[in-house]
């Protein structure tokens, strides 16, 4: 049986691109822990047969700075996107919304044999690393259409599943054996780079078959120096590039601002000249010069 000990220098599983390739590997563990992880966020047992080339493969994590998601199809038809978030973005809810309505109906109905009742369900699951999304202190959340003011469901398909991994002080209090499958899960994600966690983790490793799975993948890449120093290199890659874009924005936002201050003085000086105030005082009250003053 897996076991960690204080020693081991383990790679942070809550960086995205990490998490998608401890579960996305072609390994029976790896596929194994993806089908446990899923069935315990969607509340029923599902066997992951497929998993969608959404994204460049694994090998080649330099070539895009998109998101590290697992689009992947169930052995009845299901479909899920799951991701782990490390810092989602305020617009989030609103993002994971738009996921979830093309995950749904990207599937093809057509043809003379099918009706609408040939829809799968999809989810679209999120795990939010640091951020807390919704007010209350539930660290689960599962939306589905529903008019709030009858408290009617549609019981549609769709789905969309949040796991807010910053409200489980309290969860990681309780005995492994009290914990549902959902906050098994989400302690092993929150606390796992926690040595004072340690043997928390431990037990949900002897307790939890799923996460066996995912801690034997997780190690033996935090092992093998290659497969690290290239998913340490795609997260730095990836916050360089964020750096650099938020730089420039901000630098953009600076020289919109001189403008928008050059063209208030162009402005004012325009509304001094229409009434005839002499150019030097024009240009004593708004610093532009004389030459500037007398082109406008």
């Amino acid at each position: 049986m897996i076991r960690f000990d204080e020693t081991d220098d383990l790679i942070d599983i809550c960086l995205d691109n990490v998490f998608k390739a401890v579960f996305t590997k072609n390994t029976p563990e790896s596929q194994g822990a993806l089908s446990r992880l899923i069935s315990a966020l969607i509340g029923r047992d599902i066997s992951v047969t497929a998993i969608s080339a959404n994204e460049p493969p694994i090998d080649n994590l330099r070539d895009r700075q998109i998101r590290f998601d697992i689009a992947c199809r169930a052995e009845n038809g299901e479909l899920v996107n799951v991701e782990m978030s490390l810092n989602p973005n305020p617009f989030e809810p609103v993002r994971l919304e738009f996921h979830a309505g093309k995950l749904f109906t990207g599937q093809d109905i057509r043809g003379i044999d099918k009706t609408y009742n040939d829809l799968k369900y999809a989810y679209q699951i999120a795990i939010l690393a640091k951020k807390r999304f919704f007010t209350d202190e539930t660290a689960f959340h599962t939306f589905e259409y529903y008019d709030p003011a009858h408290r009617v469901s549609l019981n549609g398909r769709s789905r969309i599943t949040t796991v807010e991994l910053s409200k489980l002080d309290q969860v990681v209090e309780k005995p492994i054996g009290e914990m549902n499958a959902q906050e098994q899960w989400a302690i092993f994600f929150r606390y796992l780079l926690d040595k004072g966690k340690r043997g928390k983790i431990n037990e949900l490793i002897a307790y939890e078959e799923g996460i066996a799975m995912a801690s034997e993948v997780l190690l033996s890449i935090s092992k093998d120096e290659v497969e690290r120093a290239r998913l340490v290199s795609e997260y730095k890659y990836a916050v360089d590039t964020q750096s650099k874009v938020v730089h420039a924005k901000r630098e953009g936002r600076k020289e919109g601002r001189k403008e928008g201050r050059k063209e208030e003085k162009l402005e004012i000086a325009r509304n001094f000249k229409a009434l005839g105030a002499p150019i030097e005082q024009i240009s004593q009250a708004t610093g532009l010069t004389e030459q500037q003053i007398s082109e406008l």
